[in-house]
């Protein structure tokens, strides 16, 4: 099979490289896809860098969403059958021709969208959800905050937040793709670097819940615009991880502070948040509630200028290899 492999360095153009390794066999409980498409995500630009080490026990291929066929089953697997239509969340390897995957990872591609579209759910759809439904409760008639919002994890928590009766404050680095995060379904969408935005955001009324994936450079803001009971759900410390934290403010607001990440979670943890994800938000995809948003497409052989699309900064959306 062919695969991406990172031969040295950190940038893409010199770090990435189309190789042909031996082809995987899908062992008991597994899945082996024949791989049409992988989303390419934050996480693999790190990993590129020498900077997030694969979970053991993961291939050292970068992936960690796939879309494709399932052409192999392994024994006591009893949900997918050769030739069924899928997409997957992975610890990695999704950068690849062949992905084997516990078959508890897989979900049906949903009704009315393509493979290209399918590779860009998993991976970004069950950060949102676990953080944002399960560690940040957001109800219906709260608002959430989220920065970043054209990214790919902006975009499906705008959608995912909306299909549950929330309301959206996004912010974004610039007024072109604060206009586009406001297209995409933000009630109301801010440029970050304004002077004004904290006050901005109070005169909305606040924040019950913050998607954070910028961490120190809003720590304060956060602070000051989550309401009494709020929930700060760091993802990601993009801006620095070494933030002043106001503990008196936290105790008198009973605010939540918490953090995860998805890619270190046992198979069984990623089993039990495939289902939910299954149950919840498969159903506002179908009805068209939550649609991925694709920015580009490039072959497997360019994953490079995947790589360097996604550093620009540039994107609306995923970006996804073609496989």
């Amino acid at each position: 099979m062919r695969a991406i492999e990172i031969e040295g360095g950190t940038g893409p153009a010199k770090a990435l490289r189309l190789i042909e390794r031996p082809d995987l066999a899908a062992g008991p409980g597994q899945v082996r896809i024949a791989v049409r498409a992988a989303g390419v995500n934050r996480p693999d630009l790190l990993q590129r860098q020498g900077l997030y080490p694969p979970p053991p026990g993961a291939s050292d291929v970068l992936g960690l969403e796939v879309a494709g066929e399932v052409d192999q089953v392994g024994v006591d697997v009893a949900e997918w059958s050769v030739g069924d239509p899928v997409c997957a969340l992975l610890g990695g390897g999704g950068y690849a021709d062949q992905a084997v995957v516990d078959a508890r990872h897989c979900l049906p591609v949903p009704k009315g969208l393509d493979l290209l579209q399918a590779a860009a759910l998993p991976e970004t759809v069950c950060t949102v959800f676990a953080n944002v439904f399960e560690a940040g409760q957001l109800q219906t008639g709260e608002t959430l905050l989220v920065h970043g919002a054209t990214s790919g994890i902006g975009v499906a928590a705008i959608q995912m937040a909306r299909a549950t009766g929330a309301r959206v404050i996004a912010t974004s680095r610039t007024a072109a793709k604060a206009e586009a995060a406001r297209g995409l379904g933000a009630d109301v969408s801010l440029v970050s670097s304004d002077e004004g935005l904290e006050a901005a955001i109070r005169d909305e009324g606040g924040v019950d819940v913050v998607l954070d994936m910028v961490g120190r450079p809003f720590a304060a803001l956060h602070q000051a615009v989550l309401k009494p009971h709020g929930r700060w759900v760091v993802i990601a410390t993009q801006g620095g991880a070494l933030a002043e934290v106001d503990l008196m403010r936290l105790m008198l607001k009973r605010i939540v502070l918490t953090g995860s990440t998805l890619r270190s979670r046992s198979a069984d943890e990623k089993a039990r948040l495939i289902a939910r994800v299954r149950d919840r938000v498969w159903p506002w995809i179908e009805a068209g509630r939550v649609r991925p948003h694709v920015d580009a497409a490039y072959p497997l052989g360019d994953a490079h200028a995947a790589h360097s699309r996604l550093e620009s900064g540039l994107h609306v959306g995923k970006i996804v290899l073609t496989v």
